[in-house]
């Protein structure tokens, strides 16, 4: 056994006895290596060393996960310092006085994107820079909100003050009046003339289709596009005012209404009179009278374009067309022009009157009467207004001869000198006599027995200029 102790080197003790007579048994544990046999024996390690160097071993493998986790927390916040710097400096940018020195107005075309739009603001010095605005419209979602249109910037905008604008679209409005009555030919003129309108109009909307009114509209809005506004605008005021209608009206759908208004609207322009002269015209139509209306027989002459450039004469008035209200009954195909919403209004509620006949009363209005015998004494009236009308022109025509042959005696011409004698309103052809006003322009008379329009009757009452082409209205009826 002592033999056996000899050669125990410290080696790893076995767990259990060795077997009896084995080589371990008689000689005990070799070393495994000469180096090892040379060693000094070495004890068995104590267990508390043993844990702590196994709790420095899993300490020093956490710590580089601990190192890395802390990389990334420090670059995270570094970053985010960074993106909240960023942002502030943004913010700042967003929200100062821009670099525009003066008011003025960029045009934003259809079509434009947000980049492009950018770059137009910059190069026409009214932001700083573009990568800043279309930063701020990607974060505040706004790059598919921004509107085509002419916009006016005040001096230093900021770009803030810029975005908001192109979002709502407060783009500078531009305007056309458009006159209730006109025809849709003369409508579509009046557009295609329009320098701040694009687009052509190939088609002439329907007759009366039209809602006449001052319509406002960006610049380089389409010509089509605004017709359509305008016959959206009308069919949603019929449809708002069809079941508000008088009873016991002798119209049938939203068209005749409209057809008739288009009759109204040319016959007066006066609106303490539109309610009555549809009362006129309804009461008529109750009756199965003729309507006997000048403009009707105007239009089925000359279609769209409104005016004859002369007044009816008796042969234009015997001639037939589906549109001569005097020969055929009831309404005529379609309407005769755009009528306005008073006029509309008034033949869906016209006013409560027995009367049957209106004619011109020389003041710009009309005389009306329920009978044949009233209708004859205010036809007297107005031809004796007419008369004294014509009397006081030639008058005045007389005076201007004076006068011009007065001046031109004054200005002594020499031998052989024409002599330009140029008397307005004087008309040496064998045609219908003119009036000359104060201004000295020639207008047409109408022919004895027609009656002036409302605005020519005022402006003779006036003292004023006469038109040109007065507007046809009721003629004395038999």
């Amino acid at each position: 056994m002592a033999r056996a102790n000899q050669y125990n080197w410290g080696g790893p003790k076995k767990t259990g006895a060795p077997e009896p007579g084995s080589f371990v048994h008689e000689f005990g544990d070799m070393p495994r290596s000469p180096a090892e046999a040379l060693e000094p024996t070495r004890g068995v390690e104590p267990p508390q060393r043993r844990q702590r160097r196994e709790i420095r071993r899993r300490k020093k493998g956490s710590g580089g996960i601990m190192k890395l986790v802390n990389g990334v927390l420090t670059f995270v916040l570094m970053a985010m310092v960074a993106v909240g710097l960023l942002f502030l400096f943004i913010k700042t940018q967003f929200d100062q006085p821009g670099p525009l020195e003066y008011t003025t107005v960029i045009s934003i075309p259809p079509g434009s994107g947000l980049n492009a739009i950018a770059r137009t603001l910059q190069r026409e010095g009214v932001i700083e820079d573009s990568r800043i605005f279309v930063g701020s419209a990607l974060y505040f979602k706004a790059q598919s909100k921004l509107k085509a249109g002419e916009y006016e910037f005040r001096k230093h905008s900021s770009m803030r003050q810029v975005l908001d604008k192109l979002v709502e679209g407060k783009a500078i409005l531009h305007k056309v009046t458009l006159r209730e009555g006109l025809t849709s030919e003369q409508i579509i003129a009046i557009l295609n003339r329009h320098e701040m309108l694009s687009g052509e109009v190939t088609t002439i909307p329907a007759e009366g289709s039209l809602l006449p009114d001052t319509y406002k509209f960006s610049r380089n809005m389409g010509r089509q596009e605004l017709i359509e506004r305008m016959q959206a605008e009308q069919r949603k005021f019929v449809k708002t005012l069809w079941p508000k209608r008088a009873k016991g009206l002798p119209i049938h759908s939203p068209e005749e209404a409209i057809i008739l208004a288009s009759i109204v609207e040319r016959e007066t322009g006066r609106a303490d009179e539109r309610e009555r002269v549809a009362g006129v015209f309804v009461n008529r139509l109750k009756r199965g009278m003729k309507l006997q209306s000048d403009p009707t027989i105007i239009y089925g002459l000359v279609g769209g374009k409104g005016s004859l450039g002369h007044p009816l004469r008796r042969s234009e008035l015997r001639k037939r067309t589906p549109y001569n209200t005097y020969q055929i009954d009831g309404l005529p195909p379609t309407p005769i022009g755009n009528p306005g919403r008073a006029a509309i209004e008034a033949v869906l509620n016209p006013a409560d009157t027995k009367d049957l006949y209106f004619v011109a009363d020389g003041t710009g209005g009309h005389a009306f009467s329920p009978t044949l015998r009233g209708h004859q004494r205010n036809v007297a009236k107005w031809r004796k207004f007419e008369r004294g009308l014509r009397a006081r022109q030639a008058k005045q025509r007389a005076a201007d001869l004076a006068e011009a042959a007065e001046a031109a005696a004054n200005d002594s011409p020499t031998a052989g000198d024409a002599v330009n004698i140029n008397i307005p309103g004087l008309s040496l052809s064998n045609t219908l006599p003119e009036t000359v006003d104060a201004s000295g322009q020639a207008a047409t008379l109408p022919l004895l027995g027609q009656a002036p329009s409302a605005q020519a009757q005022a402006s003779t009452a006036a003292g004023t200029n006469a038109p040109k082409v007065p507007l046809p209205v009721q003629r004395p009826r038999p």
